[in-house]
Order: C-alpha cells, then structure tokens, then sequence
C-alpha cells in the first residue's frame, strides 16, 4: 500500500535525536531550530521525560476515560501552578491543537447559544472541519467546511471587530498571541484589551490559541500573558507533549461542564499524562523560561547585522527572520549544506526558527554562522 501523498518532503530520515539535535540515517548531525512545528519544548529524548514514559509504559499506558486516572489531575495541577492559571480554569484535555480548537470553539457556542466566529487574516487554527473553517487559507477549506459562519477579519482593526460583534450573533473570537504559519505577526497589547473588552461586554466568549505560542515558546508561559488579558478559553497542545500527541483546552470557571458535552477516546490517556507532566518538570526544574528570555536576547544580538535582513517578528523562541526576499533557496542550504533545520511560512520570505526550548547561545552561534556565510 502507497502512502497518501500530501506532504512535500525534505529528502532526510531521522533516525536519533537528543537535545536540539537529530541525526539522520546515515549518521549525519542536524541542528533542529524547528522542533517539528515547534512541538520540542524540552529537547528530543530528555531523560526525564523518556524515563517518566517507559515507567508509564510499564505499567498501564491507555484506558478509555470511563475510569478514575489521578495523572490527569496531577497534570492540572501543575499545569495551573506553573502558568498561574489554576485558580480560574479548568482543564479538557485532548490529543491535537486542532481538536483543542474544535472544542474552544463548540464550548463558546454551547456557552452563548450563538454560533458565528470572529478570526483574522492569516490565522491558522488546523485542519478538522470547524478548526479548518476558521483558518485563513481557501486552498485547504472543502465545500463541506465552507458553510460554518465564519468571519475573516483584518487583525489589529477593532473597529471592524466592534461592528460585527454589534450584530449580535458572534459566539466568539479566536485570535492567535503570535500567528505561526500566517508568519510570526502579533496583536497589539491595545488591540487585545480593546477585544476583551468589547466580548465581556456582548456575551462574547474571548478564545486565545495558544497550541504554537504557549507552553514558555514566548518568555511566559502563555504568550497573551505578556498583553494583560485573560481569556475565556485557551486551547493549547504543541509543546504540551514533548511530541507526544496531546491537547488541551483551558476553560473559565464561569462556563459550566455537563456529561457529556465534550469527549474523546484517547486525550488524557495514561501515557499522555506522563509525557505532560514530565515537560511541565523539566520546565520547572531547569527554568526554561529564563533560558528562552535570555537565549531570546541573545539571538536578537547576534542576528541584528545580517545582510537583507529587514525584521525580527515574534517573541521568545517563537521567532521569525524577514528578508528582502524568498527564502526558499536559503532554508535547502541551510538543511542540506549546512545540516540546520529551519521552518517556512504563508510570508514567503520568512525564515521560521522554532528551536527547543532548552537550546543553548552556542547552538544559536553555529546557526548565525552559518547564515553568515550564506548571506
């Protein structure tokens, strides 16, 4: 049997990774500034987090969530501790960001009893059919994904935002605190108050997505923690698992669960839990989020002078580098030449650099380098 062809590959085969680095089967050694779509957090095969696995493993992996399993709440637990949410939120959890998404976005409209969604220009929000619905992209929207009420706004505009929410039928607003495939552009601090502002006051539910920029990827542990705002619903899911498949949805206590009203067949699963409370370990253990501050200010340094270089976007270790050109040519450089992957965007000329976590000022030193001599 063939496989399904979607995917245009980079002719390498990973075999091994350790850190932020992967290497290939043919022994090659690559520098991983791209985690997978940024699913990395905390370096490829951490011991802790490999250890909590096959411990988990050894035991029981999967049961279906008719049963008690006590690792979901030890996950909330110190998922709430260590992003400061705990007091206001409760936990869903799920495999995907996509059915993260599908989920903030059905709650918001169990929630309100309205149905319309409010998104943005070059926001991505995955691939399931509501998911897909409000994502800015007509090439990936089947006919049957096209009838949900969806309405693709300019970001940053409030008063656009104000004059559909004026008509009464928006359920909620998903916004991204950093876009990733849209290419690394962000919301203003005004424009995100300015929007849960004018949601509290129609009974609008605010949805901030978090699946890519959460989980420390921008200095705190939620991006939209650096604007002020709190959110009424925060999927999240990428970096939540280290590469294990899992998702989550944080939910404001003020919206009321009933049996029933959400499920899934393998999200929470033993095996899940071990992989996301190890990460939240490790983030707390080894300060990861002082090392993605301090790695971010060192990049923006050593990056500020390269030739063609016209801007730095995003925050933390959720970064983009714009040139005065596309960068097509210079991301297979960089993987086959130079053994450094790098990530692409919507914005053609856009170098996406989304490395684990945990990546070192040196690791950072052999990229510019490398750059350096390219450019």
């Amino acid at each position: 049997m063939k496989l399904f062809d979607v995917y245009p590959l980079y002719n390498v085969t990973p075999v091994k990774a350790q850190g932020a680095y992967v290497w290939d089967n043919k022994g090659d050694k690559y520098l991983d500034l791209y985690g997978g779509h940024g699913v990395i957090s905390i370096g490829h095969t951490h011991p802790t987090y490999k250890a909590a696995l096959e411990n988990q493993l050894s035991n029981i992996g999967f049961y279906s969530n008719a049963i008690q399993n006590p690792l979901q709440q030890e996950l909330a637990d110190k998922l709430g501790e260590l992003s400061g949410c705990g007091e206001d939120y409760a936990l869903f959890l799920c495999s995907s960001g996509a059915e993260a998404n599908e989920n903030a976005i059905k709650v918001a409209s169990f929630y309100n009893q309205k149905s319309r969604v409010i998104a943005f220009k070059n926001g991505f929000h995955g691939r399931t059919s509501g998911a897909v619905s409000i994502t800015d992209n007509p090439k990936i929207i089947a006919p049957i994904n096209a009838h949900n009420p969806v309405t693709i706004l300019p970001l940053n505009d409030i008063e656009l935002v104000k004059a559909e929410i004026a008509k009464g039928d928006v359920s909620s607003v998903i916004v991204e605190p950093i876009q990733g495939v849209g290419g690394l552009d962000m919301p203003t601090t005004e424009f995100l108050q300015a929007v849960r502002k004018i949601t509290q006051e129609n009974n609008v539910c605010l949805i901030l997505d978090e699946v890519q920029s959460g989980y420390g990827r921008s200095g705190k542990f939620f991006a939209h923690q650096h604007h002020g705002v709190k959110a009424d619903i925060i999927p999240m899911a990428k970096g939540m698992g280290n590469g294990f498949p899992i998702g989550g949805v944080l939910i404001a206590n003020h919206i009321e669960p009933w049996y029933g009203m959400l499920g899934t067949t393998f999200g929470g699963s033993h095996l899940a839990c071990a992989a996301g409370i190890a990460v939240l370990d490790v983030m707390k253990q080894e300060n990861i989020m002082q090392n993605v501050a301090d790695v971010n200010a060192y990049f923006q340094e050593q990056v500020k002078d390269l030739p063609g270089l016209k801007q730095v976007k995003g925050q933390g270790l959720m970064l983009g580098l714009e040139f005065n050109y596309e960068v097509g040519e210079l991301r297979k450089k960089l993987i086959y030449d130079y053994k450094i992957f790098t990530g692409g965007a919507n914005n053609k000329n856009l170098l996406r650099i989304l490395p684990p976590l945990n990546v070192t000022k040196a690791d950072i030193d052999v990229f510019v380098e490398a750059l350096k001599e390219l450019l």
